[in-house]
């Protein structure tokens, strides 16, 4: 089960204090360290694309709710505005409460979409039927491999295969994530 993004750095030290359980993906780095004075061997850590550590991930129950953040927000709903359904930098875009807030909504995944500032003024401290605005697709809470895809920068190849082989099969980010 994918946990987090780690660096480089975080890799080498999880492979040298033995907690590596196994790895898969392609070698990412090959960290040279000191020569060891008895051998006379110098020291490297291959560090691949994918490791799996040991232990549990307790952590990740079936009620996990991953926090929210407008990143992920944004990414989640591919950049485009909920009601008038155009593409926009993330600096043109704000979080929208479906339900507002002054209304007794909730700031959770459920009830917030990405929109375009313009359609946020407009809908204002309204629900969509009230000021007569569609949503265009439904809000969702991303599972936790989702939200780890939704974290991520640059993706390599191989660790979004993995990523996707945890995603629900009726997950909306599963296309999208292949494009």
């Amino acid at each position: 089960m994918p946990l987090e993004w780690i660096d480089y750095q975080q890799a080498v030290r999880l492979y040298h204090a033995g907690q590596v359980a196994y790895t898969c993906g392609v070698l990412l780095y090959r960290v040279r360290g000191g020569i060891n004075a008895l051998s006379g061997l110098r020291s490297v850590v291959e560090v691949n694309s994918i490791i799996a550590t040991f232990g549990s991930n307790r952590a990740i129950h079936a009620g996990y709710v991953p926090p929210l953040n407008n990143h992920a927000l944004f990414k989640r709903d591919a950049h485009l505005c909920m009601y008038c359904g155009q593409h926009h930098p993330a600096h043109e875009l704000s979080r929208d409460h479906v339900t507002p807030l002054s209304q007794d909504g909730a700031d959770h995944w459920r009830n917030v979409v990405t929109a375009c500032k313009r359609c946020n003024n407009h809908k204002a401290g309204r629900t969509p039927e009230q000021a007569g605005m569609q949503l265009l697709a439904v809000p969702f809470v991303p599972t936790h491999a989702e939200y780890i895809y939704l974290q991520g920068r640059r993706i390599l190849a191989d660790q979004m295969e993995f990523l996707q082989s945890h995603f629900p099969r009726s997950s909306p980010l599963r296309t999208r994530a292949l494009q």
